[in-house]
């Protein structure tokens, strides 16, 4: 078997292709320097009196911009179908990837096809598709939510087997006893980088986004009384916030990672007690929510205490350790120490910071007519907290929470990267640009792989981010 190049039979594309991206960096770069230097534009407002075209110079950078990004894009798009379209390995590595991830470009498209269809119907997540820049991080962050979904279909090769022949080897290289390729390289003990990357993002899908929910549980439970009630509780809260947020991040996770704290149990203690929010929230809503109707409201608390306290003994406690509730037999949610660890410092170093934003934006909601007209209606605090207060706060916090799964995402990166996550074989990003970046001199995809994955993901949240920013302040 021969090595692959990166377009195969389509590299009679390259040079258009290179042509393109050298003319679309011109352009960025004129209209970068036309904005800063160039006279104001002339505007052309078309018939109906919207802006229809810009003229003079900054207007025909802008155009330029804009047609060969689109070309830029439309070549891209043909080397993907076409290693779709093309025999495995025919279209190089590129196409070999393009044809591993078609259940991803399937379940992207069938996804924006039904929110295009529906998307009137959708809240604040249709008008997302009328933001460029938020359908664009949606893209990116639905992608590798898919790729971590079908990463056993995706992954090539088991992330924990070595090919002592394989190591360092450059992407396309063939593996010796002729099954395939290692399409993306292998690292310093033989493994195949594009597996691990696949099965790495797995791990940050899961621990990033729960843990996120977990922390919005925690400050959400907290910041809306603090806010709403003031006084000795805010002044309380707030001070075990602020003590929190003093304390240095790194340090605190050097601290909880010590062989003498986990002998202490400490992590499995402070999981039984921030794991107790998600809870006690769902407790409060349903109550506050249903109050006056006590047959329903009874049945729901006691289906929530039930469900919900099943899954916290199964979840808080393990066999063998000092929290070890329900009997191995009935421990259905078995989490390593090490994962529980990263989850519980997430959630811990989370819940302070959104803790501060709920409480700011209760303390400039309470102040509104609606809530007044509520307390004056007789509503108990806590329906007005939940069902008047944080339905309208709802903006700022959905913007905050993919931008904290992007914070969250880069912790996760940075704990790896210090060997303070997951085992060190552990197909984590962080750990694998840890791993790669001892051999940066002889190879350098080992680590720019995932570092460019992680990359990707937050740049994609971000971008969301910027995208329902964009929507909710037109609400």
């Amino acid at each position: 078997m021969e090595p692959l190049t990166w377009t195969g039979s389509l590299s009679v594309l390259n040079p258009v292709t290179l042509a393109v991206a050298a003319f679309f960096a011109v352009a960025v770069v004129a209209q970068i320097a036309l904005a800063f230097f160039a006279p104001d534009p002339s505007v052309q407002s078309g018939p109906d009196g919207r802006l229809a075209a810009r003229g003079g110079a900054f207007g025909a950078s802008e155009r330029a911009t804009r047609w060969l990004f689109l070309a830029l894009l439309a070549l891209v798009l043909v080397y993907l179908v076409g290693g779709a379209v093309l025999p495995f390995g025919a279209a190089g590595i590129t196409g070999a990837i393009s044809k591993l991830l078609v259940p991803v470009w399937i379940s992207l498209a069938v996804m924006f096809v039904l929110s295009f269809r529906f998307k009137r119907r959708l809240g604040l997540y249709g008008k997302l598709f009328d933001s460029t820049i938020g359908m664009i991080g949606l893209a990116i962050v639905m992608f590798w939510v898919f790729v971590a979904v079908f990463s056993d279909t995706i992954a090539t090769a088991d992330v924990l087997s070595q090919i002592s022949q394989m190591k360092n080897k450059l992407p396309g290289t063939p593996v010796p006893d002729g099954s395939g390729w290692y399409l993306l390289g292998g690292d310093h003990l033989g493994r195949d980088v594009f597996s691990r990357m696949v099965e790495g993002s797995r791990i940050v899908i899961v621990i990033a986004p729960f843990a996120t929910v977990f922390a919005f549980m925690v400050g959400i439970t907290l910041g809306l009384p603090a806010g709403y009630y003031g006084g000795m509780l805010d002044t309380g809260l707030s001070f075990l916030a602020n003590l929190i947020l003093a304390f240095p991040v790194i340090l605190f996770f050097y601290l909880l990672v010590t062989p003498e704290i986990v002998q202490t149990g400490m992590p499995q203690y402070l999981a039984v007690v921030l794991f107790l929010f998600p809870i006690i929230f769902l407790l409060v809503l349903v109550n506050s929510r249903f109050y006056v109707m006590p047959g329903l409201r009874n049945r729901l608390v006691i289906a929530i205490a039930v469900v919900g306290g099943y899954l916290y003994l199964s979840f808080v406690g393990e066999a063998g350790t000092r929290v070890a509730i329900l009997p191995e037999a009935l421990d259905l949610i078995h989490m390593p120490a090490n994962m529980l660890i990263v989850f519980v410092s997430v959630v811990f170093v989370n819940s302070p910071t959104v803790f501060r934003i709920v409480r700011g934006l209760v303390l400039d909601i309470k102040t509104r007519d609606y809530v007044a007209a509520g307390q004056t209606r007789g509503e108990r605090p806590w329906y007005i907290m939940i069902w008047e207060i944080l339905p309208n706060a709802r903006g700022p916090l959905i913007v905050d929470f993919c931008l904290r799964i992007g914070y969250t995402t880069i912790l996760l990166g940075t704990l790896g990267f210090f060997g303070l996550g997951l085992s060190p074989e552990s197909p984590d990003w962080g750990s694998t640009i840890n791993a790669g970046r001892r051999l940066m001199t002889v190879a350098q995809h080992p680590a720019i792989v995932p570092a460019l994955a992680l990359m990707s993901l937050v740049l994609g949240l971000n971008l969301l981010a910027d995208g329902l920013r964009e929507e909710s302040l037109k609400d």
